[in-house]
């Protein structure tokens, strides 16, 4: 089962690179209702699930670099986020559909608004399920730094099929959590949301005013990941 190049087929465009993909227990992730309250373990949502296919799409140097000046997001960028969460329907929907060939049961899960609006908390992380499977590890500005840097989207799907599962990665991505002077994402943040640690209704409000900027819905931001030693490379 070759899920990294069924993956690699269906990315095809000016605004991704290569896809990354990892793989994560369905036991390791019964940890997460402990970390985020309310969070769905894998089999909780598909029983007698054995893990969860984990993959990062990262967006190429033209789309970052257009989000990079300026207080609000570029239209590109904001396009480059609704073309990439359909993109990761349509993946789920291959992989699954491949799978479920092969005898295996899959559940895909959405790309983005899974999440209480209350706490704006998500009951199904993929960023977590990413750190859990060796994808890349927490940022200062809470996003995922993968080889290939924070800049993208992340997908999952829930599977019976069995992979080589991976772990957390030991060595930090990010400089601050290096214990090197950096903090670049928080020099980014026009609204303060990192000023001391994550505000994630400070954030979630500048979501809301951006989702008004476009012709079409689209509440993202993206400046903490945007111009910084992290958007497109694990800088260490």
């Amino acid at each position: 089962m070759d899920v990294k190049r069924w993956i690699g087929n269906l990315v095809r465009g000016k605004i991704w690179r290569d896809p990354i993909v990892s793989f994560c227990s369905a036991e390791s992730t019964e940890i997460l209702p402990r970390i985020i309250p309310n969070h769905l373990t894998a089999e909780e949502i598909l029983p007698h699930a054995k893990g969860v296919i984990v993959y990062f799409i990262p967006f190429t140097r033209w789309v970052v670099g257009s989000n990079v000046e300026g207080e609000r997001p570029s239209k590109l960028w904001a396009y480059a986020y609704l073309k990439t969460n359909k993109m990761i329907r349509e993946i789920n929907k291959l992989i699954s559909r491949k799978l479920e060939n092969l005898g295996f049961k899959c559940f895909a899960t959405e790309p983005t608004h899974d999440f209480d609006e209350i706490n704006l908390m998500s009951r199904w992380s993929h960023k977590h399920l990413a750190y859990l499977s060796g994808l890349g590890t927490f940022g200062l500005h809470t996003m995922i730094i993968t080889e290939s840097g924070c800049c993208g989207r992340l997908g999952s799907l829930i599977t019976t099929a069995e992979f080589d599962w991976g772990e957390p990665l030991k060595e930090e991505f990010c400089l601050f959590k290096r214990g090197i002077e950096c903090r670049k994402c928080v020099e980014r943040c026009f609204k303060g949301a990192l000023n001391n640690g994550f505000d994630r209704k400070k954030c979630y409000s500048t979501l809301l005013e951006n989702s008004k900027l476009f012709e079409f819905f689209a509440d993202v931001c993206g400046k903490c990941a945007c111009g910084v030693p992290c958007s497109l490379e694990k800088p260490v």
